[in-house]
């Protein structure tokens, strides 16, 4: 099996940093898209920026241009830098991946999820 484990949140005032990292073990043999979703209380889960096994990247609109997603294929991870973050950026954010693993002989897919880490931005 395949685990996610998530680091870097934390409290952080309006227009600070923080980078959040995302790191996958297990018996992978490949990553496909890798991506950061969160969670406001409230609101549904909802997708903040993904990353191909390429390197094209997709962001939400709310986040364009503070925040930047990146990943070591070497490692496994996938890092989310968050630029001048603002209150309204409060939430659990997950990472996610498209993991193909080792299942016995065979080769099999499927999308994991972390545990989720808190990003609290005070104003």
């Amino acid at each position: 099996q395949v685990q996610l484990v998530e680091s870097g949140g934390g409290l952080v005032q309006a227009g600070g940093s923080l980078r959040l990292s995302c790191a996958a073990s297990g018996s992978i043999i490949s990553i496909n898209a890798m991506g950061w979703y969160r969670q406001a209380p409230g609101k549904q889960r909802e997708l903040v920026a993904a990353v191909a096994s390429g390197g094209s990247t997709n962001y939400a609109d709310s986040v364009k241009g503070r925040f930047t997603i990146s990943r070591d294929n070497a490692k496994n991870t996938v890092y989310l830098q968050m630029n001048s973050l603002k209150p309204e950026d409060t939430a659990v954010y997950y990472c996610n991946a498209d993991v193909t693993y080792y299942s016995g002989t065979y080769g099999r897919r499927k999308g994991y999820w972390g545990q989720g880490t808190q990003v609290t931005v005070s104003s």
